[in-house]
């Protein structure tokens, strides 16, 4: 055998190595792209789910806190009837009027405990449509959308208006041409 081919062959670079190393990178570079994808839609599931968890303890909270509406509904009237039946009693037997009393009394206990309040605005206080309804307008001497008398007193659960109260409002004089007395009207000055 010749010397040539009894020496160790030298190591020739493989053009096939750049490309397997940069297939490498390639892939390297993939999967961790993949990896924080992965990594953002996972985070992106957990906070919808801690947004629905969220929203059903919010409807659960709501749903405790106005159970009692529908009851408290149907439990008006029997308050008004009381209450009428109270005022009503002027001649009655003390007996009675103090068992009224009695009754009305633990049934606004009730509602206290319930979270059910009057809405019963006085004479003079400024109309709200979100709490009353107006039942008549009066002229009067008084502002105009004032209350000048409680009709049926309103009830409220918590932050919402179960009933209204019933109110009758002033309204503006009217002048001799049958034009509402204003600010804006300058004959009526």
């Amino acid at each position: 055998m010749s010397d040539a081919s009894s020496s160790t062959p030298t190591e020739i670079p493989d053009p096939a190595a750049p490309a397997e190393a940069k297939t490498l990178d390639q892939l390297l570079a993939e999967a961790q792209a993949r990896l924080a994808e992965q990594n953002d839609a996972r985070l992106r599931a957990m906070a919808e789910a801690d947004n629905v968890r969220k929203r059903a303890q919010a409807e659960v909270q709501a749903a405790r806190k106005f159970a009692v509406e529908r009851m408290a509904e149907s439990l008006l009237p029997v308050m008004d009837s009381l209450e009428a039946a109270l005022n009503a009693a002027g001649d009655a037997p003390a007996a009675l009027r103090e068992g009224l009393e009695l009754t009305l009394k633990q049934l606004n206990a009730a509602f206290q405990q319930a979270g059910l309040a009057e809405i019963a605005p006085a004479a003079g206080e400024r109309f709200d449509p979100h709490q009353h309804q107006a039942m008549a307008a009066v002229e009067s001497a008084a502002e105009p959308n004032t209350v000048v008398s409680l009709v049926l007193k309103g009830y409220r659960l918590h932050d919402r208006v179960v009933r209204p109260a019933l109110l009758t409002v002033s309204k503006a004089l009217e002048n001799k041409e049958k034009a509402p007395t204003s600010d804006a009207n300058p004959a009526s000055h």
